[in-house]
């Protein structure tokens, strides 16, 4: 079964729609990733400040794979430009918290790690 990384970021207020606009910016590396299977933003649907990026593998090799390449590095440079915008790190996929010269949109971070147990999904 699949493994799943979860960054709780928290977003001050006023913050999300840039948030966003960084990850819609970003290089997407991961997709290219060996064993990678999903993203997944989600922005809180009531007045929560944690947004969530989940990131879904094959397994747990194939994560960390990710995470000890050199493609992992440079989508987490801190100076990288996505769009006009940097990234800030962030296991998992992508992390665009600050950027060169500007203040970071996340405050804090969060990360966890799932095996996945079951799994249902819509009838093909």
């Amino acid at each position: 079964m699949s493994y799943v990384v979860i960054n709780a970021i928290t977003v001050p207020s006023g913050q999300g729609d840039e948030l966003a606009a960084r990850f819609a910016g970003r290089a997407g590396m991961v997709e290219q990733a060996d064993g990678f299977e999903q993203f997944d933003l989600l922005r809180p649907a009531d007045d929560r400040d944690r947004w969530l990026v989940v990131t879904r593998w094959r397994d747990e090799a194939s994560f960390e794979a990710w995470m000890a390449s050199s493609a992992f590095g440079q989508a987490h440079a801190p100076d990288r430009p996505a769009a006009g915008e940097g990234t800030g790190g962030h296991p998992g996929g992508g992390h665009p918290g600050g950027h060169p010269g500007g203040a970071p949109v996340a405050s804090a971070s969060e990360v966890w790690a799932f095996s996945v147990e079951q799994h249902l999904g819509a009838p093909g």
